[in-house]
């Protein structure tokens, strides 16, 4: 299981007291998604280390719901709110200003009751759900403040006590429930992977008959030993052997090698790959969840239900925040009793709870999250789950998958070598041949031919050969192209000069071509995976920021070595599969090291799930997208450190808003109480209560200065 961060860091403290989201959200999404009305949903938790297809998407839906739930609450209670503090009487008598006319008296009492049952809702039945789970927490203490409000200001209407409160409960609860719907909007981490990788199956599969017709038929219905045809360009429904003829195949999506793969008759093709330039008939050894891809899902499942967990430890740091307020109104109404003062001591208690809950902390951290998403999606950068954006600070190791990620994930040709020293003659003659090809080789040939504005000459009976290459006549000559294979099917070898240089190619990982023009090699090119231009500064600013490097990728030690030396990478995995990846995290992890993980593949999602942090190219697959914590929209990856800077910068405003709503708190407390009563000094509940917004109001612009930080990567360091 992943490792990461249990500790209660300050930050991860008032994360989960602002206030008590996690928990709501476990609460919501348990309910029924279906009904859009501002209810609050079931408070049946189930049970969190379960996870399936369903329950994903019900909470992948459930966080947006919530979002729009608590924006609605915030507007609508909003207007309410203006009205109840405008005709409050303690707050005319604060501005020097009068409104009055015939029942304006009743505004602040009717309003109020209205936002205390609406408003308030929220609140107050999460409360009772954590009072009645015995797991009090921020939800129960929020409850708690509006209800003392609520209660007081209502028994002050018969004259009993003084204590006028409708104008702190509407402040209080607009408050919150801009509090929550900022961070909802922060902490909505889609878990929609499974599905994702559900999508690169096709819904049907041709199956083969016993009389050899063939049928249409839905994947779900394959078995095992059913024969399958799967035609060029289309994608393997399952894993299975090859019977009947030979295919280059793309499986850069499950295992990161970058080059098609070629399969003939007795090879095995898995699910989810693309058969790229023939048909072949197939026969199925596994469906379901035993394919590769299905051992894929269940790495991404246990990855984030581990991930989870961890989660959850943090939540449960908020109740401690309850028994503070409980003990210090418990002290409060004792230590006033003794002293022979009831009323003060119902005064007191009441100040104490009200005063209790913290304000300025409930929407001070929530909106630090959203500022610095909102300001990381300005710049590329798409946080989906904020104890990612959190934990980004602690990263010491940042491993990077290769293809798509450092590499652009598509070839270009690199090198050319011409029997004759013509190279742009050479180029044009192959981009000849490539142009009605689709492969991916092909498309680099006529793209590289395009780039030096060569003009191909025009070609004609242009056929395949199935696992060796390509033929067509250009300018009268039999032009064949193809690589190794083609040239011993041929019984050829390149000039002795150029041998050299293609060991040179090969060794380094490249993709090499050969060129035969009647009989004879005329040429041959190399071709690579290019390498990002922003790699490199990526690799230099993390090791300036003392971060380690790492590269992980299913492609060749030849080709892996070759990038991580030219970009300076300090350690280097290759031949990986999806399983490995994930198993080199977590031994990164049990080793003490805070990993990063960067892809974009679906053989990235299984790591990208496991890390502590999961940052995918944005230009990536689907199913990495829903794998990360972060995605990269600009698929530049100067950006990782973009995000280390943004988590610095929003971990000093969580600390900064933290000491002062706690010291607010850890002030206004005792003197709500009366603890300098003794001489002469009594906090008065008015003056607590203003006290409680300015606090809120300074915590907030101090949060707003997020917007001064720079996150373009080309000044990023």
């Amino acid at each position: 299981m992943a490792s990461h961060r249990t500790d209660t860091d300050p930050v991860t403290l008032a994360a989960a007291a602002a206030p008590g989201v996690d928990a709501l959200v476990h609460e919501h999404s348990g309910g029924d998604h279906g009904d859009q009305s501002d209810t609050t949903p079931s408070s049946d938790h189930g049970d969190h280390g379960e996870h399936d297809d369903r329950g994903d998407h019900a909470e992948h839906q459930g966080h947006g719901d919530h979002a729009e739930m608590f924006r609605r609450l915030f507007w609508r209670n909003l207007v309410l709110a203006i009205p109840v503090i405008t005709f409050s009487e303690m707050v005319q008598d604060w501005f020097g200003y009068t409104l009055e006319f015939p029942g304006s008296a009743w505004i602040p009492p009717v309003l109020g009751t209205v936002i205390y049952l609406d408003g308030g809702r929220p609140f107050l039945t999460g409360g009772v759900d954590e009072a009645r789970s015995r797991q009090p927490g921020m939800m129960l203490l929020i409850a708690m403040a509006i209800t003392v409000a609520f209660v007081a200001s209502v028994v002050s209407l018969t004259d009993l006590i003084d204590l006028e409160f409708w104008w702190e409960l509407a402040a209080l609860v607009v408050i919150m429930l801009l509090g929550h719907w900022q961070e909802m909007k922060a902490i909505g981490q889609a878990q929609g992977a499974l599905a994702a990788l559900a999508e690169l199956l096709p819904d049907d599969a041709e199956r083969i008959s016993d009389t050899g017709e063939i049928d249409t038929v839905p994947v779900a219905d394959l078995a095992v030993g059913d024969r399958l045809l799967v035609r060029s360009g289309a994608r393997i429904p399952a894993d299975g052997t090859i019977f009947d003829g030979a295919v280059e195949v793309d499986e850069s999506m499950l295992t990161g090698e970058s080059n098609p793969v070629a399969k003939d008759e007795g090879d095995q093709v898995v699910a989810g790959s693309v058969a790229t330039d023939n048909s072949i008939r197939m026969r199925v050894d596994a469906v379901g969840d035993d394919t590769a891809l299905g051992g894929i899902q269940r790495l991404v499942t246990e990855a984030q239900t581990s991930r989870s967990r961890a989660q959850a430890l943090a939540d449960r740091a908020a109740a401690l925040l309850f028994y503070v307020a409980v003990a210090a109104a418990v002290i409060t109404v004792i230590v006033w009793l003794v002293v022979g003062e009831p009323d003060e001591a119902l005064i007191r208690t009441i100040t104490v709870l009200i005063i209790a809950c913290p304000h300025a902390l409930g929407l001070a951290i929530p909106l630090v999250i959203s500022l610095s998403t909102a300001k990381a999606a300005r710049n590329g950068i798409l946080v989906k789950d904020r104890l990612a954006l959190e934990r980004m600070r602690t990263i010491d190791t940042v491993l990077f998958d290769k293809t798509g990620t450092l590499t652009a994930g598509e070839h270009e040709v690199t090198d050319l070598a011409a029997a004759d020293g013509d190279s742009e003659r050479l180029l044009a003659v192959a981009a000849a041949v490539e142009a009605d090809s689709e492969h991916p080789l092909a498309r680099a040939i006529f793209r590289a031919a395009s780039d030096r504005q060569i003009d191909p000459p025009p070609a004609r009976d242009f056929q395949s050969m199935t696992g060796r290459g390509v033929t067509a006549v250009v300018d009268g000559q039999q032009i064949a192209i193809g690589g190794p294979a083609m040239l011993r099917h041929l019984d050829l070898a390149p000039p002795q000069d150029s041998e050299r240089q293609i060991a040179e190619w090969e060794a380094r990982g490249a993709a090499v071509l050969h060129v035969v023009a009647d009989g004879t090699v005329v040429g041959s090119l190399a071709l690579e995976d290019a390498i990002r231009p922003e790699a490199r500064a990526a690799v230099e600013r993390l090791h300036r920021r003392g971060v380690r490097v790492g590269m992980i990728t299913g492609d060749s030690e030849a080709v892996a070595n070759h990038v991580a030396d030219e970009l300076g990478i300090d350690d280097v995995r290759a031949e990986v599969l999806p399983q490995d990846k994930d198993a080199i995290v977590a031994e990164l992890q049990r080793g003490g090291r805070s990993v990063a993980m960067v892809g974009d593949g679906v053989n990235d999602a299984p790591a990208l799930a496991r890390a502590d942090v999961g940052l995918a190219i944005g230009a990536g697959t689907d199913v990495a997208i829903e794998s990360a914590g972060v995605v990269l929209a600009s698929s530049d990856p100067r950006n990782v450190v973009g995000v280390i800077a943004l988590s610095h910068a929003s971990y000093r405003k969580m600390i900064q808003n933290l000491v002062w709503a706690t010291g607010y708190n850890a002030a206004a407390i005792p003197l709500a109480a009366g603890v300098l009563a003794p001489i002469g000094f009594v906090l008065p509940p008015a003056v607590g209560a203003a006290m409680m917004s300015l606090s809120t109001i300074i915590v907030a612009l101090n949060a707003q200065l997020l917007r001064r930080l720079d996150l373009a990567p080309e000044r990023t360091t």
